[in-house]
């Protein structure tokens, strides 16, 4: 993406980088728990702690990256949120910030003690799975835009799109290992 975008070239140039970097954070945010994981040798609060932090720098990166969207957009005198990619974007943020903030909960069980700690994590982690799936389609929706087919043809736009569809899966791969498979063997 730093190759494709050149940061710093014009002010939309930072919108993919940030948001690829957000989307990055994200990934690694839910893949610290996965077995795979390179902190897997670390402690659980550890890890839960690298988690955070990551969703943080992931939150962090896709403010900056909308905002910068945002402005283009205005200096440039054109429509908000009139393409797929701009309102399933919009709904990935928003999305993800109210994750986190429901992130805290685990973070500070006191908070709310409406469920049990294990039904919010249940809850935490299936919202959290929506959430990623909703930012490899808007993603991927980015990669169908002008901008990016104008930039990124033939096989390598192929494979741009393929690295999303693989960490989703993934993904929902780990989730599925880590609370659904989990749950069954318990019965």
């Amino acid at each position: 993406m730093i190759y494709v975008s050149k940061p710093g070239s014009t002010l939309f140039s930072w919108h993919p980088l940030l948001m690829a970097l957000a989307f990055f954070f994200m990934t690694e945010a839910i893949m610290v728990f996965s077995p795979d994981s390179l902190l897997r040798s670390l402690s659980r609060k550890a890890r839960t702690r690298a988690h955070w932090v990551l969703h943080l720098l992931a939150v962090l990166c896709a403010l900056i990256g909308l905002g910068i969207i945002y402005g283009n957009k205005v200096l440039h005198e054109k429509p908000h949120f009139s393409t797929w990619h701009g309102l399933v974007g919009l709904l990935t943020i928003l999305w993800t910030v109210v994750q986190n903030l429901g992130g805290v909960t685990l973070l500070y069980p006191k908070l709310v003690q409406r469920w049990t700690l294990a039904t919010r994590k249940l809850y935490h982690a299936t919202s959290g799975l929506l959430g990623y799936l909703l930012a490899c389609g808007s993603l991927m929706l980015g990669m169908c835009s002008l901008w990016f087919t104008a930039n990124v043809a033939g096989m390598a736009w192929y494979l741009c799109v393929v690295c999303p569809l693989l960490s989703g899966l993934v993904v929902m791969n780990q989730v599925s290992n880590a609370y659904v498979y989990h749950k069954r063997s318990q019965s």
